[in-house]
């Protein structure tokens, strides 16, 4: 593993560190102008997070969901730069259901090549550097690859239920439902504990760029549904639906 994945794991667990500080008391919490929830915990994490990438690639810029947003006419000449969600699941927060995660990924030339994927309530970690994905727990670290099944494992979300879906699952045929939070959607097919997640409803870049890197460097597919990769070299901050699939 290399020591810029082991690092971007040291800073993902100070910033859940930063994130758990606050996960017991009485949250205060912040409308953006998106009407999506803000909260000490995620300015907290994002500012570990920014302040040791700045430290460690100094040349690398970063776009975080919590900080002020570069323009694309500097971003269209970024080649490489850090996409940060300092604490994706503001919701599952604040349900106080631990179903949420820090996301630090590295993006070259539009693609998310280096990533961490820290679920601090869960004590539970997930790395990729593009050809390998790990998992890391109290028990230790050990590699994670996706699994075909007899019948499938779909998993959605608990926070965002999309009426688009009914028509995936009826297509699909037999399949398990499960729900879960955040990144740990991508997760779970990179286990190979589920083997789609198909997303036709509202994600921001830095919802999914750490997650996409997990799931495909487990072996995993993230395209869009006309076929083509997810990448992160564009203007609209806003992705379009997508599918995670095991094959």
């Amino acid at each position: 593993m290399s020591a810029l994945l082991e690092s971007i794991y040291q800073i993902a667990l100070e910033a859940g560190q930063a994130i758990m500080d606050s996960y017991h008391s009485n949250v205060q919490v912040e409308e953006k102008a998106d009407k999506s929830p803000v909260t000490e915990a995620d300015l907290a994490a994002n500012a570990v997070i920014v302040r040791h990438l700045l430290q460690l690639t100094p040349d690398i810029p970063i776009l975080s969901e919590e900080s002020a947003h570069t323009e694309w006419r500097d971003r269209q000449h970024w080649q490489s730069f850090w996409l940060v969600d300092p604490l994706d699941g503001t919701k599952e927060f604040l349900r106080k259901n631990g179903e949420f995660t820090v996301n630090i990924a590295l993006i070259k030339d539009g693609k998310p090549v280096l990533a961490v994927v820290h679920a601090p309530a869960l004590g539970k970690t997930w790395l990729g550097d593009g050809s390998k994905a790990w998992l890391h727990t109290k028990a230790g670290r050990e590699p994670i690859r996706v699994r075909e099944a007899t019948v499938p494992t779909v998993v959605g979300s608990r926070s965002h239920p999309s009426p688009e879906m009914a028509g995936f699952l009826d297509k699909l045929g037999q399949h398990k439902m499960t729900e879960v939070g955040s990144s740990l959607k991508f997760c779970l097919v990179a286990e190979g504990r589920a083997q789609f997640y198909p997303r036709l409803g509202p994600t921001m870049m830095w919802d999914t760029a750490a997650g996409q890197c997990i799931a495909e460097s487990a072996g995993a597919s993230v395209t869009l549904l006309n076929q083509e990769p997810l990448q992160y070299h564009r203007e609209e901050l806003l992705n379009p639906s997508f599918l995670v699939s095991y094959k």
